[in-house]
């Protein structure tokens, strides 16, 4: 990805103190989980609190198999344990797991949009042929699922948010993505993960409006989970 210019990392870091403060009091695996993606900046810090939202998922579907909480959560903890490690078997480990949840529940937006980001965010660091080869990405699958979670729940600021960052993150220009970012910042937020998604949307809309595609991509980059590892 491109460098930021001088005035991104002042608002990457600004999001950084608004996000902090919602999930400092992490009790539940989705606000750790939260807080590892959003919040830290140290590859090993992050990874051990990924590490444990697995361990205490796997003991919640232990003692109840259909925790539609807990499967979703842990799921998306393994996809991004491989995506901090670099490792394809994790990587396919997650998009089997989200696939078998959208199958499972197929009125679950989280599901749909667990899983079309998973092919997004591939496609974004490795490109469609590569992508598609090492694990299985596509693009189209990508998008479909994505929009059928906006179908779904749409009418939050998680669900547009996130979706309009993936779009953006792959093209700066994307209409749709600028449309999605537009709407996330009048949505409903009734979450933390809502919130901070509502609040990225915003800072997105400094570049969009302004024109600028390699800005807009470099800063939807560092605004997804995990973007902000390893980063001042």
């Amino acid at each position: 990805m491109s460098s930021f210019p001088r005035h991104w990392p002042i608002a990457a870091m600004a999001t950084a103190l608004l996000i902090a403060p919602c999930v400092a009091h992490a009790d539940t695996p989705r606000d750790v989980l939260t807080n590892a993606v959003f919040a830290d900046r140290d590859k090993a810090v992050a990874l051990a609190k990924i590490d444990r939202v697995h361990q205490v998922t796997s003991a919640a579907l232990a003692r109840r198999s259909d925790d539609q909480e807990a499967a979703i959560v842990q799921a998306t903890a393994i996809g991004y344990r491989a995506k901090l490690t670099g490792n394809r078997a994790g990587a396919i480990e997650a998009r089997r797991r989200f696939e078998a949840l959208v199958a499972k529940y197929p009125n679950n937006p989280e599901a749909h949009l667990a899983l079309g980001a998973w092919h997004v965010g591939v496609i974004a660091a490795f490109g469609q042929f590569v992508g598609r080869a090492a694990v299985g990405a596509q693009k189209s699958v990508g998008f479909a699922s994505i929009d059928r979670a906006l179908a779904l729940g749409g009418n939050r600021a998680m669900y547009l948010g996130l979706a309009a960052l993936l779009r953006l993150e792959l093209d700066g220009s994307d209409a749709r993505g600028k449309q999605l970012a537009e709407a996330a910042t009048r949505a409903a937020a009734p979450t933390v993960l809502d919130r901070i998604m509502q609040r990225s949307a915003n800072l997105m809309l400094v570049p969009l409006n302004s024109g600028n595609r390699k800005a807009t991509q470099a800063l939807a980059d560092r605004l997804l989970p995990l973007g902000q590892i390893g980063k001042k």
